[in-house]
C-alpha cells in the first residue's frame, strides 16, 4: 500500500521540546531494530528497492519499499514473519518478483538501524496523521550515523494535513527538512564503509589522506542533475518536476550546512555547499521565469521570499572567490601583501540553513511541488480563450490578500485580458457587434515543447541583441546580460530531454563559453569594488585595482568575440 510521510530532522537542542509536546497525547513507545538487505553489487538499490526485516516489539516484519508518485510517497508492502528470516516467495506474483528470486542467494545485511520510537496520532481538519519520533543509530560495519527525526505520516485524509502539522512543529521547535530516507543514508554509509575497509587492507602510501578524501566525498555538495521530461507531459507537471529537482539540490545542501548528521562531531560543510545551494536557488528562479505564461507558478509570496534568503548567502561566495581564486593570481602577478579584513563580516550560511523562516519556506515550496494545483478560477467567456496553457489547461489563480484588499481580483482578470499569458501563436480579434457564428476561431494552442522552444528563442534573441554590442554596455547592463545568459543556460538544461541533442551540443558549448567569461568579469568587478574601499588604508591595493581593470579590458574583447561566435552557432531549433 502507498505510504505518504514528511520527515524532519530534530536537532539535539530540540529533542526535549519535541518529546514533551508528543506526550500531550497518548503515546506508544517501541524499540525498532531493522536489518536492510542487498547484493554486493547493490542490485536492489539499482532497481530502487529497499528490503528490510524489522523487529517491532516482539514481532518481526518483512518490508519492501519502492518510490511512489512524488518525493513524499513510497510503495510499502509488509508481511509479518515468525523469525528474522527473509521469505521472498511472498513477492512471486509481483512485477519485481523475478529480480528478487534471481538475487536471493547473494542477499546479505548491508546496514542496520536501532531506534527508540515514540508515536501517536493527531486529528486535523484535513486528515489523520501519525507522528513518530525516532532517536537512535544507523550502522554499517564500524561506521555510525545518528538518527533524530520526526515523521508525519498520513493515515487518512488529504496530504496537505502532513504539511500543515509539520510546519507547525517545524516553526515551534526549529526542525530541519531532510528528504533522505533511512535506506538512502544506510546505503551510502555501507558504500563508504566498504571503501574504507578496502583502503585499510591495502594501506598504500598516503593511506590517511585517502581516507580523509573519501570521508569528505561522502559529504560532498549536491550538484545539479538532469531533468527528464516525458514528451507528453503537461505544463504544470513539467514545472513541478523541474522545481522538485532544483528544490532537492537546495534541501540536501541545506541539510549539510545545518549539520543534520555531523553537529559537534565533524565539519562537513564548506564553501562548495553554499555555492551549490545558491546554484539551486538560481536554477529554481530561472525555472519560474522560463515557465511564466506557460504553467501556473507558485504564489507571489513564495517567489518573493526566496530573494531575501538568497541575499544572505551572497557575501560568503564572493569572499571565497576572492581568497581562493583571485588572490593567488594577484600574488603571482606581483601583488604586495595586503589584509582583507575590512570589517565586513560575511553572513553565516549555517544560520540561514537553520533559520525557521528559511526552513518554513522550504516546506511551503515542497508542498507546492507535490500537492494538487489549486482549483481554477473561471474568467468571463470572452476572456476565457486567453487563459489556456500549453496543453489546453487553465492555470490556477492565486488570490493574495493584504488586509482587506485582494491583489488581483477575478473581476480584473475578466476585464484585463492582456495580463493572462498564453502560449498560443495568437488569438483572432473579436468584433463585439458580430454574430457568434462569425467569430474567428482561436488558433491551435502550442504544445509544451513548442511553447518552451519559443521562450528559448526569445531569450536567445535578447541575449544577442545586447551581446553583439557588449563593449558599449554599461556595468549594470552587462550584469543583467550575465543573468540572462545564466537563465538561458539553465532553461536549456531543463528542456534538454525534449530537444535534438546533436544540434544542442554545439550551441550549449558556446553559450557556456560566453557565461564563463561573463562570470569571471562579474567576480573581478565585485573584487575591484572591495579593493577600492581599501585603497586609502592599504595603498598596495592600487596594484590589484589596476590589474583587475586591465584584465576586464581583455575579457571585454573576449566577450565580444564569444557573442559573435554564438550568433554564428547552429541553433537547435532549426
Amino acid at each position: 500500500m502507498p505510504e505518504q510521510e514528511l520527515k524532519l530532522h530534530v536537532p539535539k537542542e530540540a529533542r526535549a521540546g519535541v518529546e514533551k509536546e508528543l506526550l500531550r497525547g497518548r503515546v506508544t513507545r517501541m524499540r525498532l531494530q531493522a536489518f536492510y538487505f542487498d547484493t554486493p553489487a547493490r542490485d536492489l538499490v539499482r532497481a530502487k528497492i529497499a528490503l528490510r526485516l524489522r523487529r517491532e516489539g516482539e514481532q518481526w516484519v518483512q518490508t519492501l519499499k519502492m518510490p511512489g508518485e512524488n518525493s513524499l510517497s513510497r510503495i510499502e508492502i509488509n508481511h509479518n514473519r515468525p523469525s528474522p528470516d527473509l521469505d521472498l516467495s511472498v513477492y512471486a506474483t509481483e512485477p519485481f518478483g523475478a529480480l528478487l528470486a534471481k538475487h536471493a542467494g547473494s542477499l546479505s545485511i548491508c546496514y542496520e538501524t536501532d531506534v527508540q520510537r515514540i508515536f501517536r496520532q493527531a486529528r486535523t481538519e484535513l486528515g489523520l496523521v501519525e507522528l513518530a519520533f525516532d532517536t537512535g543509530l544507523l550502522r554499517a560495519g564500524s561506521l555510525e550515523l545518528p538518527i533524530s527525526e520526526i515523521e508525519f505520516e498520513l493515515k487518512r485524509g488529504q496530504l496537505a494535513a502532513v504539511f500543515t502539522l509539520g510546519k507547525k512543529w517545524q516553526q515551534a521547535h526549529g526542525l530541519i527538512l531532510d528528504v533522505r530516507s533511512k535506506s538512502e543514508r544506510g546505503d551510502r554509509l555501507a558504500l563508504l564503509n566498504a571503501e574504507l575497509n578496502a583502503m585499510d587492507e591495502r594501506k598504500a602510501n598516503g593511506h590517511a589522506l585517502s581516507r580523509s578524501r573519501a570521508i569528505a566525498q561522502f559529504w560532498a555538495a549536491r550538484t545539479a542533475k538532469d531533468v527528464v521530461l516525458h514528451p507528453k507531459i503537461q505544463a504544470n507537471a513539467a514545472l513541478a518536476a523541474v522545481s522538485a529537482e532544483c528544490l532537492d539540490q537546495i534541501i540536501r545542501n541545506t541539510a549539510i550546512l545545518a549539520e543534520v548528521d555531523t553537529a559537534g562531531t565533524y565539519q562537513a560543510s564548506g564553501a562548495e555547499h553554499v555555492h551549490q545551494l545558491r546554484v539551486g536557488i538560481r536554477r529554481l528562479r530561472s525555472a519560474w521565469s522560463f515557465f511564466n505564461g506557460i504553467a501556473t507558478l507558485p504564489s507571489e509570496q513564495l517567489r518573493a521570499e526566496i530573494k531575501l534568503h538568497f541575499a544572505k548567502l551572497g557575501g560568503t561566495r564572493d569572499d571565497d572567490v576572492l581568497k581562493e581564486t583571485l588572490l593567488p593570481v594577484l600574488s603571482a602577478a606581483g601583488q604586495p601583501p595586503l589584509i582583507l579584513d575590512d570589517g565586513l563580516t560575511p553572513p553565516d550560511a549555517e544560520n540561514v540553513a537553520l533559520s525557521r523562516s528559511f526552513q518554513g519556506w522550504l516546506l511551503d515550496l515542497l508542498a507546492w511541488t507535490v500537492l494538487p494545483v489549486a482549483p481554477v478560477a473561471q474568467p468571463s467567456a470572452i476572456a476565457a480563450p486567453s487563459n489556456i496553457d500549453a496543453l489546453g489547461q487553465r492555470p490556477a489563480v492565486e488570490l493574495q490578500s493584504t488586509g482587506t484588499s485582494v491583489t488581483r481580483s477575478l473581476a480584473r482578470q475578466a476585464l484585463d485580458v492582456t495580463e493572462l499569458s498564453t502560449p498560443t501563436e495568437g488569438i483572432a480579434q473579436v468584433d463585439a457587434q458580430a454574430p457568434a457564428a462569425t467569430i474567428a476561431k482561436v488558433q491551435k494552442p502550442l504544445t509544451l515543447k513548442e511553447a518552451l522552444i519559443k521562450k528559448l528563442k526569445k531569450w536567445h534573441r535578447r541575449l544577442l541583441q545586447d551581446g553583439l554590442q557588449f563593449d558599449q554596455l554599461s556595468v549594470e547592463s552587462r550584469h543583467e546580460l550575465r543573468k540572462l545568459g545564466k537563465k538561458l543556460r539553465y532553461a536549456l538544461q531543463f528542456t534538454e530531454s525534449l530537444l535534438p541533442t546533436t544540434r544542442l551540443k554545439a550551441y550549449r558549448k558556446q553559450l557556456a563559453a560566453v557565461q564563463d567569461i561573463l562570470g569571471e568579469m562579474n567576480d573581478l568587478a565585485v573584487a575591484r569594488d572591495r579593493f577600492i574601499l581599501l585603497r586609502d588604508a592599504q595603498p598596495s591595493t592600487w596594484f590589484a585595482c589596476g590589474w583587475i581593470t586591465s584584465r576586464l579590458d581583455a575579457l571585454t574583447q573576449d566577450a565580444c568575440a564569444a557573442f559573435k561566435e554564438l550568433s554564428r552557432t547552429e541553433r537547435f531549433w532549426r
